[in-house]
Order: C-alpha cells, then structure tokens, then sequence
C-alpha cells in the first residue's frame, strides 16, 4: 500500500515489519509532507510501532527511510537528530525536572528554543511543576512535559502518541490551538498516533492500521 504527496519531508519505502506470528507492514511506502497527519487504528494495530520505526528507534526488517535527504541505514545518528518522540509511558526521566530536561534537549536539537519551552509550559499551567522531579508529576502533566519540547525542538519530524491523553480541557484546547498552527507548517512534520483522528484539524495524511 502507498500513499504519496509532492513535497515529502519523510519518504518510506518498501517498509517490512513484523512481530512473530503478527506481520505488521508488508511493503508499505508512504511520502510524507509539512503539516499534521494521523495514524490511526485500535489497541495492537501497530500505531506506536510505526513510531518508532519512523524515528529509527525501531529497525525495521526491511525497507528505506529518507528524512530531508538525510538517509536511516547509512547515517543514523543525523537522521535521529532530525526527529522527536518521546515515550509517554516511560520513568527514564522521573529522577530529574522538567526544566533540567529542556537544558538537555538544546545540545540534542540544533533548533531546540529553550525559552519557547518553557512559554509552552506556561500555557500547559506547569508553572507549579516545572522544577519538581518528575516522578511528582501525574500522567498528564507529564504529557505536558513531552508536548512543551516536541513544540520547541523545532525538529523536520515530530512524532506523537496518543496526544491528548489524560489531559484536562484547557490543555486539550490548548494543545488543539498548538496544532492547528503546526497544521500550516511548510517545513516541518507532525505525526499523530492515536484510535481516531482528531476533528477540527486539516490532516495532510490520515492512515489507518488493521482496516479491511
């Protein structure tokens, strides 16, 4: 299956992959352009897989993956530059603040503003929280968190799980504001992960996992 656009900030091709006994992709390609696509699907559908396939954190059993002429296979290292995703779910980071996290991200992204960040935290109401470890902090203000930097990093390519998970209302409005401004983006990609797309936005791309 293929799905193309002109201008593709992400180009995938010939992408295989699969768990044992549970082949995910077969040969899917995709061209992926500026602004916010979706995929979509239930529980197991692979969505969270495809993430980390696309930011190279996941080898895929075969295919190529080009990000701004930046090749996966021959040059890891400055393509992964080049992408942000965190895991939601994850405690690798509960030892430390949000603050002193963002201070690590500036010499991990070229592009990353430390000062948007922390605008960013702001309107997501962590004033309170920011300097807290962040084993203090709820699933949502964690979210918070990861959402603050994937908008400051200023990366070709941002990939996000489940996005408005275990957020309040005025975050939801909030991060939906944040989208819609990246929806018109002309230089960068966003990629949604989660069990429907989101309304309201202009979706580039809309792929949906286990469909017949």
């Amino acid at each position: 299956m293929a799905f193309t656009t002109n201008v593709p900030v992400l180009e995938v091709t010939g992408l295989h992959f699969g768990w044992p006994g549970n082949p995910l992709f077969q040969d899917l390609s995709l061209q992926l352009p500026a602004g916010v696509s979706v995929v979509h699907g239930e529980e197991s559908s692979g969505k969270t897989t495809l993430l980390k396939l696309l930011a190279g954190d996941l080898r895929a059993d075969r295919g190529a993956f080009v990000l701004r002429n930046t090749h996966l296979q021959t040059h890891a290292d400055a393509y992964r530059a080049q992408v942000f995703r965190t895991e939601p779910r994850s405690d690798a980071l509960d030892a430390i603040s949000a603050q002193a996290w963002f201070a690590t991200l500036v010499s991990r992204y070229p592009r990353f503003n430390l000062d948007t960040a922390q605008e960013l935290a702001r309107g997501f109401a962590l004033d309170a929280h920011i300097d807290k470890p962040m084993y203090m902090l709820s699933a949502g203000s964690k979210r918070k968190v990861w959402l603050s930097a994937a908008f400051a990093a200023g990366t070709p390519l941002t990939l996000i799980d489940e996005p408005f998970a275990a957020l309040d209302m005025r975050s939801i409005r909030f991060l939906h504001a944040l989208l819609q401004e990246a929806s018109e983006h002309t230089d960068r990609a966003w990629v949604l992960a989660d069990h429907a797309p989101p309304e309201g936005l202009a979706l580039k791309i809309q792929l949906a996992l286990g469909a017949s």
